[in-house]
Parts: structure tokens; C-alpha cells; sequence
């Protein structure tokens, strides 16, 4: 499975950004996707993550720190996930990674994902 991220850039806070994460290759019925997020010097940080079986999505998971502002979905006609970031803050500024595992249960440990994209720049300006 190869993941392709996009949708990163510079944004004001309070605005707007939608992140992509293209799934292609071994199609599987039934995993998570998640995004995850680096920011300079700090470790790699869990955000986000949505389950699926089949075509059908399942249960959602977010850090506390993007709760209410953040949004993961998926669109199993177009194998890609997305997250949808509303009101930025500086400390969102990161690159954003997004990653797959086959299993079902949704885990914020980086380990257990066997998948990953190539990351997207976040830049949040105040």
C-alpha cells in the first residue's frame, strides 16, 4: 500500500486547511487510517484516526488537543482519507503524516501502523 499526503500550506490562525492521504496498491477491506504530526524538535504525535470495514466507516479518535476543531473522514470510492483542520492554531504547525494499518482497532502508537505517506508541510502564522 503507498499513501500520497497533500493539501499542506500556510494559513492564518483561525482559518482552514483540508490535508489528502491517497491510498493505491493492495486494496484491504477492512483497517484505520490516521494522521499523525511532527513539529521541529518535538516527536512524532498522534492527531487523528477513522476505522473501516468493507465501504463503511466506523468509530473516529482524536487527540484532545485538535477535539472540536479537527475531522477525519473517509471516501472508500476514492480510497483516501482526509482531515479537515478549522480553527488553527500556531501550535498546529507541523508536518502531517498520514498512515495505514490492516487492523481493525484504532491504536495511536506510530509502531503499529505498517504504512506511511511522505508527509505535508502545516504552517500556522499568528
Amino acid at each position: 500500500v503507498q499513501l500520497q499526503a497533500s493539501g499542506g500550506g500556510l494559513v492564518q490562525a483561525g482559518g482552514s486547511l483540508r490535508l489528502s492521504c491517497a491510498a493505491s496498491g493492495r486494496t484491504v477491506s477492512r483497517g484505520v487510517m490516521a494522521w499523525f504530526r511532527q513539529a521541529p524538535g518535538k516527536e512524532r504525535e498522534f492527531v487523528a484516526a477513522l476505522n473501516w470495514i468493507g465501504g463503511s466507516g466506523g468509530d473516529t479518535r482524536y487527540a484532545d488537543s485538535v477535539k472540536e476543531r479537527f475531522t477525519i473522514s473517509k471516501d472508500s470510492a476514492k480510497n483516501t482519507a482526509y482531515l479537515q483542520m478549522d480553527s488553527l492554531k500556531p501550535e498546529d504547525t507541523a508536518v502531517y503524516y498520514c498512515a495505514a494499518r490492516n487492523n481493525w482497532v484504532i491504536s495511536t502508537i506510530l509502531s503499529h501502523y505498517n504504512y506511511w505517506g511522505q508527509g505535508t508541510q502545516v504552517t500556522v502564522s499568528s
